[in-house]
């Protein structure tokens, strides 16, 4: 069964246009699982633009589900994942004058750095996912990293329409394929929402999808609890 990840950032994009208390991720993230989400994702970025270290460190302290912490590469921030160990970490991407993470991981040119920071988590007992592009060479370079998932970017899929979308949606299916001949567990994100998350919720052996942006917003409407069913709904209504 495919479990869904509530990413709960942009619950902490709102609070910091304030610097203030509220809204609060982790009692969003609480509502989220009340709703039925099989964990949550947090992404603790370098620069602390949304989720702060007081956020991953209260929710780790108390989660009830899995949670999953994406992060660069960036030493102090590999050192608190260390420290707090989560369930699974996401290694992904960072650029300071992006909006949201914009692409996979550069595996060609960071694959040593991020094989030493996989083999440090996984150490700890750690699972780790890699952040890739859905192209056949990075699934090859993140077994060789020695990465236990891989996250497929689903972002071209979402922002596609019409025949190039199923394009985006075969190579999705391509990757994923191959990343579990190799041995890796597939997981998916970026860019999905209430129209476009079934197909990719159907694509075989798919695990865990990680969406924040459209249910956070659905939840300025329904209630996050309300967000989440809806969204279950969906994805379960494929697989």
């Amino acid at each position: 069964m495919v479990r869904l990840f509530v990413n709960v950032d942009h619950v902490a994009t709102v609070r910091q246009a304030r610097r203030g208390a509220s809204p609060d991720p982790v009692l969003l993230a609480a509502q989220a699982e009340a709703g039925g989400a099989d964990g949550i994702t947090m992404h603790l970025r370098e620069d602390r633009r949304h989720v702060q270290d007081d956020d991953v460190r209260r929710f780790a302290a108390r989660s009830r589900t899995p949670f999953n912490l994406e992060l660069g590469a960036a030493e102090e921030i590999v050192r608190i994942a260390e420290e707090i160990g989560p369930e699974q970490v996401t290694l992904v991407p960072e650029r300071r004058e992006e909006i949201t993470t914009e692409g996979g991981l550069d595996l060609a040119r960071h694959g040593a750095r991020i094989a030493e920071v996989t083999a440090r988590l996984r150490g700890r007992g750690i699972l780790v996912s890699l952040f890739i592009d859905p192209d056949e060479d990075s699934v090859h370079r993140s077994r060789d990293c020695g990465a236990t998932h891989v996250e497929l970017h689903t972002g071209a899929y979402a922002n596609a329409r019409d025949e190039r979308r199923a394009r985006e949606l075969e190579a999705l299916q391509r990757a994923a394929a191959r990343a579990r001949e190799l041995g890796l567990i597939v997981n998916a994100g970026h860019g999905l929402d209430y129209v476009n998350t079934p197909d990719v919720a159907a694509i075989p052996g798919m695990n865990d999808l990680n969406i924040g942006h459209a249910i956070v917003a659905r939840a300025l409407e329904v209630g996050m609890s309300g967000a989440v069913r809806e969204m279950l709904e969906l994805v379960r209504r494929r697989v």
